[in-house]
């Protein structure tokens, strides 16, 4: 038979009063729900055992250092900690210090020092600090380890009567639940919320909310495509077609799996020069094709089957040049090594591939017709290379300039960039650019299309988007703007930007008088004067909303009241809400939601009838029935715009019809306060 939790825990407490260890705790029942429950209550009992222990240590002997215990322990950790937390309150008990303790120091902690300085100089011999104390073992009785017991007036010992979680506040007790759930109007027992309802789950599109206690997962809706399948756990898994033998290869070819499909490989492996196509045949590679070249230099390379060959090529050299000693390439022919030299007198003769040149000084050639030396024109035999920008030529050599926005460096041939902002040409800002300069705006402010150089402001509440920077009115100025809002009524949001409604009656800056009561509505007040007519009176559970006040009053008949008794409207409330002015419509605003408390399509059971009766100007509003959350509800709608302001009263009615008789009539006066202006 099953075993209660109690007496689960009773097995739990006196296996440690026993035998003062859990590790080999024996299981009395196979339910998790009872195996939990005893290892945990034989946990806390040595729990209250070790610190019943250390502050008994404490006591008698003012000092925890010498006990023996293996710190490594869970409950010498325990021992220690509450033989400390008694030195600390003996200490503040002799000091004359507060029993109260710093709340840093942890709430069992707390619960010692406040025993151990608690304690009268009756209880504690001090005596005895002159000598060093004795090392025998002390008895103690099982009265006095109960006087001991730091936990004895926990109201949340035990787990307490809380179904979760329980802390206890001094005099009372609070309860609590773990994620996943909800406290009960008891206080004391814990719901799962369902999150998949709540809407409070994380799928994503593709997949369903599943519910779970304390939790949810996700289901995946759509198959997971050929070549997978879906796990339990909503993922999918490649299918090994190789090993489910669902696979479509030859006798000749081997299966091997990929992600989502199959590969048939051929069990005939080709030599080497050799590739394998689809069908398994080889095909010969043509290894001249290849990126590397196979062959040496001055060969060419003959595809074979399976292989290749290289052939030697005997190259033709043009003049100035002469085949190597092996034939295979061209190299120069030094024409300056001859014993005739080709220059003449006077000149040196330096070698070039496959020609020579009869060299002048520096900045002249030798001209083999006129067999003189001529100026060179470097600007015109090495155009870019001798100048960064522009060169000149000059006899025996150049010299090197830069354009515009540019200074030449000091190696005389490249340009550097000319800073021009250090001339301040920019009425604000200036930022240099290579060859130039541009000039540039402060915020609020752009470039003249004139010269480019002066600033001018830039209204931003005249341009194209300024109806749309300030919810109310934008005000230019120098560099910037600025947002205002409607005289009374509003504030400027912290955005600068937004205009926010000031809550007069929040702020207890209205006039109402004492009778009257203040409804806060879009740039304003009201004070109303609401009271409950005859036989009735106001409800106690009157609330303040954000935006909707409600006072709702209740039928209250004097004894022997017989009209009063069969009068159907048993509640009249009164509702304040703001709407805005006109503003365009694509299809009816939900307002209002009346919730009836009978359930939806009962067996038997009365029909619901909803109706606006008066105040329906324009015929603004309609009225139609819906069924939510297994709720009749009756949903105002505002079908056309309003132009304010101004205040209108909207009268609903909520029949409860049975056999064509109203048995039941709620009605629901509602103050509209249409506003000028809206944010």
């Amino acid at each position: 038979a099953d075993l209660s939790v109690e007496e689960c825990c009773d097995k739990g407490v006196e296996w440690a009063n026993k035998n003062r260890i859990c590790a080999s705790l024996p299981l009395i029942s196979e339910s998790r729900e009872c195996s939990m429950t005893q290892v945990q209550c034989c946990r806390s009992q040595l729990e209250k055992q070790s610190c019943s222990d250390g502050v008994e240590f404490a006591t008698v002997r003012d000092e925890c250092d010498s006990h023996t215990a293996k710190n490594s322990t869970c409950e010498a950790e325990y021992f220690k900690t509450c033989c400390y937390c008694c030195l600390l309150g003996k200490a503040a008990q002799v000091q004359g210090q507060s029993c109260e303790p710093n709340p840093k120091i942890g709430y069992q902690c707390g619960i010692v020092f406040r025993t151990c300085c608690g304690k009268g100089q009756e209880d504690i011999d001090l005596s005895i600090s002159d000598y060093p104390p004795k090392k025998e073992p002390v008895e103690i009785s099982k009265e006095e380890l109960d006087q001991e017991d730091p936990y004895l007036h926990d109201g949340c010992r035990g787990g307490g009567p809380c179904s979760q979680q329980c802390r206890d506040t001094g005099s009372s007790y609070v309860c609590s639940c773990f994620v996943g759930y909800q406290l009960q109007p008891d206080g004391i027992t814990c719901e799962d919320i369902n999150e998949c309802i709540t809407g409070t789950h994380n799928c994503g599109i593709g997949q369903t909310c599943v519910n779970t206690l304390g939790s949810f997962r996700c289901q995946r809706d759509t198959s997971c495509g050929t070549g997978y399948e879906l796990t339990d756990d909503s993922r999918c898994k490649d299918i090994d077609e190789c090993e489910t033998g669902t696979h479509n290869c030859p006798p000749d070819f081997i299966c091997q799996n990929t992600p989502g499909s199959f590969r048939c490989r051929p069990k005939l492996q080709c030599m080497s020069g050799f590739i394998q196509d689809a069908l398994g045949n080889c095909i010969d590679i043509n290894e001249c094709l290849s990126t590397n070249m196979p062959c040496p230099a001055g060969q060419i390379c003959i595809n074979t089957d399976g292989s290749f060959t290289c052939q030697r090529i005997s190259p033709s050299c043009g003049r100035g040049y002469h085949l190597n000693e092996d034939g295979t390439r061209c190299v120069d022919v030094d024409e300056c090594s001859s014993s005739n030299q080709p220059c003449g007198e006077g000149h040196i003769c330096i070698n070039a591939p496959g020609n020579y040149r009869c060299e002048c000084k520096a900045g002249y050639t030798f001209d083999v017709i006129s067999r003189t030396c001529i100026d060179i024109n470097e600007c015109r035999r090495y155009p870019g290379r001798l100048c960064a920008h522009k060169c000149e030529n000059t006899p025996g050599s150049y010299y090197c300039t830069c354009t515009m926005g540019f200074k030449l460096s000091a190696d005389g041939r490249s340009c550097e960039d000319l800073n021009e902002c250090e001339s301040n040409p920019c009425s604000q800002e200036c930022a240099n650019v290579y060859g130039s300069y541009q000039c540039y705006c402060r915020r609020g402010f752009q470039l003249s299309d004139i010269d480019g150089i002066s600033c001018e402001d830039i209204d931003e509440c005249a341009l194209p988007t300024g109806g749309h920077i300030c919810s109310f009115r934008c005000v230019n100025i120098p560099g910037s703007f600025q947002c205002t809002c409607p005289s009374t009524g509003y504030r400027l949001a912290p955005n600068a930007r937004n205009c926010q409604d000031i809550d007069e009656c929040v702020a207890e800056s209205h006039n109402c008088s004492f009778n009257e009561t203040c409804f806060n509505i879009q740039g304003g007040f009201r004070c109303l004067n609401l009271e409950c007519p005859e036989n009735y009176r106001k409800a106690g559970d009157t609330v303040r909303l954000e935006k909707t006040d409600t006072i709702r009053c209740v039928k209250s008949c004097r004894p022997n009241d017989v009209s009063c008794l069969l009068d159907p409207v048993h509640t009249i409330s009164h509702t304040v809400i703001s709407l805005p002015t006109f503003r365009e419509f694509t299809r009816p605003e939900e307002i209002i939601f009346l919730r009836a408390i009978t359930p939806t399509y009962p067996a038997n059971q009365a029909d619901i009838i909803f109706d606006i009766t008066e105040g329906n100007l324009r015929d603004s509003f309609d009225i139609i029935k819906r069924y939510m959350d297994g709720m009749t509800v009756g949903v105002v709608r505002q079908v056309r715009p309003i132009i304010g302001p101004f205040h209108a009263i909207l009268k609903l009615e909520m029949n409860y019809v049975m056999g064509g008789v109203v048995s039941h009539r709620n009605i629901v006066n509602v103050h509209i306060f249409v506003s000028e202006y809206w944010f």
